[in-house]
């Protein structure tokens, strides 16, 4: 069987979300004892908590939900790019290194140990750098820190550019041990009828 690199966070109590965003939390709504055979459990987070699929809605009034968009892009040939230490911003220089026969979907790795807790000072996308990777047919973008902006950015500059070009996006994704190079992606979103983001179970699978 080929190799798997699960690339997904753990959700739970210690997850950390962005600031004023819903904590994950969890009761039991039944346990197992006399007259109930079963554990039932009721969760309350946010959809942007831990790996997670940003739907258009997120960032534009009327854009579709996580629930409308097409599963292509989440699901097929990938590539990973280390841009490990560059700074506030991912640049076109960081990642044109590894531009050759781009597949249809890009990781940048920006950080050599995904973060436990929250902190503004973590690396997001240059709007320059999206619209490049657009340009050369990439449908979908992903990173290892919280957002493709930066947290104090109230314009959502990357965002746009993927409104502009249409490309799906995944956030908070663990890229700790995964060497550069290219992979099979797997990271299909919920289909909520009605929210901005879904959580996905984003896992790499060696390629044949």
């Amino acid at each position: 069987m080929n190799r798997l690199w699960d690339i997904s966070p753990v959700l739970g109590p210690a997850t950390p979300p962005f600031p004023g965003d819903q904590a994950y939390e969890q009761r039991w709504t039944a346990r197992i004892g006399p007259g109930c055979p079963v554990n039932l459990s009721a969760l309350t987070l946010s959809p942007h908590l831990g790996a997670h699929a940003d739907a258009p809605l997120h960032y534009a009034d009327g854009a579709p939900a996580i629930g409308e968009v097409a599963l292509e892009p989440y699901l097929g040939p990938c590539r990973v790019i280390h841009a490990i230490g560059c700074g506030p911003l991912i640049r076109p220089e960081h990642i044109g290194h590894a531009l050759e026969k781009l597949p249809l979907r890009v990781l940048v790795r920006t950080c050599e140990r995904a973060p436990t807790t929250w902190s503004d000072d973590f690396s997001a996308y240059a709007p320059e750098t999206l619209e490049l990777l657009a340009a050369r047919g990439v449908q979908l973008v992903g990173i290892d820190s919280q957002s493709v902006d930066p947290a104090t950015s109230k314009t959502l500059d990357s965002h746009h550019v993927l409104l502009r070009h249409d490309l799906r996006v995944l956030e908070n994704l663990v890229l700790d041990d995964v060497p550069a190079g290219d992979y099979e992606l797997i990271a299909l979103p919920l289909k909520l009828a009605h929210a901005c983001a879904s959580p996905v179970r984003a896992i790499l699978r060696e390629l044949a």
